[in-house]
């Protein structure tokens, strides 16, 4: 059996293409089924829907074989224990801090509002500035507006919301899209079937490209 753990929405309806490239199809539609366990048109393979964020935790403990997650949820995770043998070049968008334009530098730390705690503290303290991180869990814009935050880190795609409210991408953090993950034993007891599958969403990857 190998199971393929992914999260519902963006990133579930951009893998379906390189899924069928590899022949596999679900068999059910995560966003009207209640199944969290979906069958496909592969008795031996499953897909697990889950939290985005949970996926690599999924696959580091073998719950998963195989997972889908932006480079940010595994920037964030910071886990060496997964290999990431493919970029999948899909829910392409930028990590970056943002802000208001020419605002000052407070006085103070830095208060910075972000989901990606790992990846601020770690961005700052490379450049030897000393950050307070603020954890929020969404409307990363309201921060700043409210005075709860000096500046945000979040993902950015193409800015409006950020320019609706006044803010502006300030720094670049990382590059983000969606990377394939395979748990390390399973690479070792699986490796023809999921190298095989690599191959070919590899394939599909350069054709579309």
């Amino acid at each position: 059996m190998l199971k393929i753990a992914l999260s519902k929405g963006r990133i579930f309806k951009e893998i379906l293409p390189l899924l069928a490239q590899a022949e596999i199809e679900p068999l059910d539609d995560p966003e009207t089924s209640r199944k969290l366990i979906l069958d496909t048109n592969l008795k031996d393979v499953k897909l697990v829907i889950i939290r985005a964020t949970d996926v690599p935790t999924y696959v580091e403990y073998g719950a998963a074989d195989i997972g889908i997650a932006g480079k940010d949820v595994l920037l964030e995770f910071g886990s060496q224990r997964l290999y990431e043998p493919l970029d999948l070049q899909i829910a392409r968008c930028r990590l970056m801090v943002a802000g208001f334009k020419n605002a000052p530098t407070p006085r103070n730390r830095l208060r910075i509002a972000t989901k990606y705690i790992n990846v601020a503290k770690q961005y700052y303290a490379e450049q030897g500035i000393q950050v307070e991180v603020i954890k929020l869990y969404g409307s990363m814009e309201l921060a700043p507006l409210v005075g709860l935050a000096d500046r945000i880190v979040d993902l950015v795609e193409t800015g409006n919301t950020l320019r609706a409210n006044g803010l502006e991408p300030l720094e670049f953090i990382a590059d983000i899209s969606s990377r394939l993950v395979v748990n390390k034993a399973s690479m070792k007891m699986k490796h023809k079937r999921i190298k095989d599958l690599i191959q070919k969403m590899q394939l599909a990857i350069d054709t579309k490209n």
